[in-house]
């Protein structure tokens, strides 16, 4: 299979790392055995450690840590560089959970673990568990809850690889995440401040499962919901994130996956996008995330996973109900803004594969490839509009036009059913470009709720849209007014009416209040003591 080699070709790639870049790292880990240092009490047997804070600081690389069943409330330590509860600085660490529902990492100071009082959060502007820097990181088989943004935003990340974050450069490699679950049960309905349960303002937990400027890692058999900006993020990679997502599953957040300036390698599969707003995206964006543009072009002398020159593909990944407009973070940010009901988004992506995925049952469009005017302004060093073009002088207006992307054997059913105009399966907003944006093998379109069920009409027959071998070569466009006014119509900036066209009025708005999603039991690791040292615990 196409994703077997491309695995492959991941393990040998984070092989070459560990022998090269990681020599002296390597001299150290043989010169000292290992050791566990265990946190809490399992099966009776206490460990050397209370709080998994404490554990971490007196790692040194190679050493394990596991963590007993019980509510760690991590408030992280004085002088720590980033805030957060537990924060790693050490190397080639193993963080591991003996129990994946019973060992939690709590951004909570009182009450029951995870509690949605507003009375029991803890201090705002945290993270939960955030690995700076450290190479060759693991964590496994635990639950993150709770860790809260400030009144504004920023920091409320559950599980965090930092590579660095807006520095424009990649300074982690090899990060492994297995078995997560990464949530929070408290988001504000009182923006900047703790107000009650539930609504979309900050105070909330923003991203649920996190790299950004890291390179070689995945994300596998993990779990993430309620959170405002995305449930899984994978962004500043510099067109060589060198990522995987395997058999992942994301609900009730803004995003399912926001994927910003990311590019080269990244393979997301088997995941499950359900019950959030929207479901995958892909975007360039001219922010602190540099380098823009996203690219998904292979490097020079490299064949992607389906044989193209596109090395990022979204592939038998499945993608239902994202109609959700309750969620936290609802209208805030980029993010937030996202149009309800779409089931996968590239917005200014570039060089894209989207294949074999099912998509059923959003509410405004299956798939929706867009150009993406941004209003962010990159920091020094970077230029004004890095990676894109100044479309509209006056406002500064970074457009990053999307090209070169593939849709190709996805299966399409019960898209569209809002019943805008323009709503259906597929839908292209693009000004023309050469190359533009192909389709084929996709199942036919669906025309239940629309005549068409693509916009532009018959795209999926119109050799125009065709690619060749796989990959796009035609001059294309679909700039349509209709659709663009109801894309913005359906990110809630407008309406509704949403002016100048009344008629988009059927995209959801959400509640003043209401419930986020309970946290689910999920599988834990089969045996948390595979491949641990002797110890204990694991004798």
């Amino acid at each position: 299979m196409p994703s077997h080699r491309w695995r492959r070709a991941v393990l040998l790639a984070g092989l070459a790392t560990l022998v090269v870049g990681g020599s002296l790292l390597g001299l150290q880990t043989f010169a000292r055995q290992p050791h566990v240092l265990r946190v809490g009490t399992w099966n009776g047997i206490p460990g050397q450690f209370k709080t998994i804070q404490a554990a971490t600081l007196a790692a040194q690389p190679g050493d394990w840590i596991l963590v007993a069943p019980g509510d760690y409330r991590e408030t992280g330590y004085k002088g720590e560089a980033e805030p957060a509860g537990v924060l790693i600085t050490t190397p080639n660490l193993h963080l591991r959970g003996m129990d994946r529902n019973r060992t939690i990492v709590d951004g909570t100071k009182s009450g029951p673990a995870c509690s949605s009082n507003p009375l029991d959060q803890g201090a705002l502007g945290r993270d939960g568990v955030e690995v700076l820097k450290a190479n060759n990181t693991w964590i496994d088989n635990l639950t993150v809850c709770n860790f809260l943004t400030g009144p504004s935003g920023g920091e409320g990340n559950q599980v965090w690889w930092n590579g660095g974050d807006g520095g424009g450069t990649i300074n982690l490699s090899g990060f492994w995440g297995n078995y997560l679950t990464a949530t929070s049960t408290y988001s504000s309905s009182v923006a900047g401040t703790l107000g009650p349960c539930c609504g979309v303002s900050y105070p909330a937990g923003d991203y649920g499962i996190f790299s950004s400027n890291s390179t070689n890692g995945w994300f596998k058999y993990s779990y993430a919901s309620n959170m405002a900006d995305s449930a899984y993020y994978i962004g500043a990679c510099a067109q060589r994130c060198n990522q995987l997502m395997d058999h992942d599953t994301a609900e009730g957040s803004a995003l399912c996956l926001s994927s910003t300036n990311a590019g080269g390698w990244l393979f997301i599969e088997h995941t499950l996008c359900r019950n959030n707003k929207t479901g995958l995206v892909s975007n360039s964006q001219n922010n602190d995330d540099q380098p823009a543009p996203q690219n998904g072009l292979c490097p020079p002398g490299v064949t992607g996973p389906l044989g193209t020159q596109s090395c990022t593909v979204w592939y038998q990944n499945t993608v239902v109900d994202n109609n959700n407009p309750n969620v936290p973070g609802n209208g805030a940010g980029l993010s937030g803004q996202g149009p309800v009901g779409t089931g996968m988004i590239l917005a200014g992506s570039r060089y894209v594969t989207l294949a074999g995925n099912d998509v059923e049952n959003n509410g405004a469009w299956g798939e929706l490839i867009a150009d993406l005017p941004d209003q962010e302004a990159a920091p020094a060093p970077y230029t004004q509009c890095q990676g894109g073009t100044i479309y509209e002088p006056n406002s500064q207006i970074c457009y990053f036009q999307a090209y070169g992307n593939v849709s190709e054997n996805n299966t399409f059913s019960g898209n569209g059913y809002y019943g805008n105009p323009s709503n259906g399966d597929v839908a292209l907003a693009t000004l023309p470009n050469n190359p533009g944006n192909c389709f084929s093998g996709d199942s036919t379109p669906d025309t239940t709720y629309q005549p068409t069920g693509t916009d532009p009409a018959g795209i999926e027959s119109n050799p125009l849209y065709a690619p060749t071998n796989g990959v796009c070569a035609s001059p294309n466009g679909g700039d349509d007014p209709v659709l663009l006014a109801g894309a913005l119509c359906a990110t809630q900036l407008l309406g509704p009416p949403c002016p100048p066209f009344p008629v988009l009025t059927n995209y959801p708005r959400p509640a003043a209040q209401f419930p986020l999603l309970p946290i689910p039991g999920e599988d834990s690791m089969p045996n948390p003591c595979a491949g641990v040292p002797s110890n204990p615990w694991c004798p």
